[in-house]
């Protein structure tokens, strides 16, 4: 457990989502570890006990002030925050240093500086999504509402996830108002935060914005219509829409924990090469087309490549007109490109953590913003609608529970919501019914959260408060 501090106040394991079929409440989890509580357990729940009775006593008019006042000193004494995991080890007293090239991926001292305006790290090789003239107002309420949820068999708040697990920004917004807004690890407000492959929706909107406007004919065309410098190969030869779904069929390994897989090789091919090189050194095709999904970043690199051919310009030029400025973003984003110059589709982008909150709460309200539709509804509805696509990419009973619509996650129920993943942690859920979104960026400690703790907690939290609102 954490030491104590003063203060002034997918993936989803199978126990994270055990409560999707609670009826009421939390939810309720279907295992529970129970085991003897530390002392830091119990500082905490009686920091929360009285933080609680606090805002219940002042919300009662027969309050009197000086009861108020003593309570409000107390509780300024107890410790209910705790400083966030394993800051030495993430570097706090460096000042959370920026790694390299060769490591800023991999090793954990460098982490959060490196996942922190990761563009700093490729000065001459981003394109810059400019912000909006204008912000979008994206209000917050005048004090953060006590969220719960149940993990383990037992019930937590923000404050607890935070002392638990390596977040470095967390926000909660319902119907457009900032509900939570957290950082960890001295980070601020205006830092850009890395998307790792939540970017690959991003890619999939762009798609979406190309169809609408005729320069995508079909989803089923194949991509050498656009990209001929594919011809040949099995990657042109694949319609655009099987890509979408991560359904080229193509053998390529994807696996986080092994850095000599496929990925692996086609990173480094990339990097040094460009995309079409790096795309044409992978040929082998090993399923049907379109029927089996496996997940592979080098089939959102195809589509960066049909988007980027038909747009005539940088992915991120069209997105900027299209997207980032549209929705009121406050601040320039980045995207990390190639050799090629071409963006490195399947992550690499950087936002603050409110204007991920943004594109969140525009996700949420079907593409739209103050009555005007941004991103073309109808598409984004199929993207992200699990009903929508063949059985093949449905949500599953057991883990992994998610399917896979164009480049976004679904999630198991008959309501619609959806996921943005990356690797160490970073995600952005969506309930377009309660207008409810939670964003969520992390330094974890293994590229797969399904392999430590914070998957199975991150999945119990968005849980805990689908049913603080509305119910699963």
């Amino acid at each position: 457990m954490a030491t104590p501090r003063m203060t002034s106040h997918s993936d989803f394991s199978s126990e994270g989502l055990a409560s999707i079929s609670s009826s009421a409440g939390l939810g309720r989890l279907g295992s529970s570890r129970r085991g003897a509580r530390s002392a830091s357990d119990r500082v905490r729940d009686v920091g929360a006990s009285l933080r609680t009775y606090v805002v219940m006593t002042i919300s009662r008019r027969a309050a009197r002030p000086a009861i108020v006042t003593g309570l409000a000193a107390i509780l300024g004494c107890v410790p209910f925050a705790f400083a966030a995991p394993d800051e030495e080890l993430l570097g706090k007293s460096k000042g959370y240093p920026s790694g390299t090239r060769a490591n800023w991926y991999t090793d954990d001292s460098v982490r959060v500086g490196s996942y922190t305006n990761l563009d700093k790290l490729f000065p001459n090789q981003h394109h810059v999504l400019q912000r909006a003239d204008e912000p979008s107002s994206l209000p917050k309420v005048a004090a953060e509402p006590p969220l719960r949820y149940r993990f383990g068999g037992r019930v937590y708040s923000i404050d607890d996830y935070l002392a638990h697990q390596r977040t470095t920004g967390l926000l909660v917004i319902k119907d457009g108002r900032i509900l939570v807004e957290r950082y960890q690890y001295d980070r601020k407000p205006t830092d850009r935060l890395t998307s790792s492959s939540m970017a690959k929706s991003l890619i999939g909107i762009g798609i979406g914005f190309a169809l609408s406007e005729g320069r995508i004919r079909s989803l089923d065309d194949p991509v050498l219509t656009y990209v001929p410098e594919l011809k040949g190969n099995l990657y042109g030869q694949t319609r655009i829409r099987s890509l979408l779904r991560m359904a080229s069929g193509g053998r390529f390994r994807e696996d986080n924990a092994d850095r000599n897989d496929a990925a692996a090789a086609f990173a480094r091919l990339h990097g040094n090469r460009g995309s079409v090189a790096a795309i044409r050194a992978f040929d082998t095709r090993e399923a049907p087309e379109g029927e089996r999904f496996h997940y592979a970043s080098i089939e959102t690199q195809v589509l960066t490549l049909v988007l980027r051919a038909v747009a005539g310009k940088s992915v991120a030029e069209y997105l900027t007109g299209r997207l980032w400025r549209p929705m009121g973003a406050e601040a320039d984003a980045t995207w990390i490109t190639g050799p090629d110059d071409v963006e490195r589709g399947a992550g690499f982008f950087n936002s603050t953590l409110r204007d991920w909150g943004r594109l969140a709460r525009l996700l949420a309200n079907d593409g739209a913003l103050d009555g005007t539709q941004i991103i073309p509804k109808d598409y984004l509805v199929e993207a992200t609608d699990w009903h929508r696509h063949p059985a093949a990419f449905a949500p599953k009973e057991s883990p992994p529970t998610n399917g896979y619509g164009y480049q976004f996650w679904t999630m198991r129920g008959e309501k619609r919501r959806f996921v943005l993943r990356g690797v160490y942690g970073q995600a952005i859920y969506v309930d377009p019914e309660l207008k409810l979104v939670l964003v969520h960026t992390a330094v974890a400690k293994t590229a797969s959260i399904s392999n430590e703790p914070m998957g199975a907690e991150l999945g119990a939290l968005w849980v805990g408060l689908v049913n603080t609102f509305g119910r699963w």
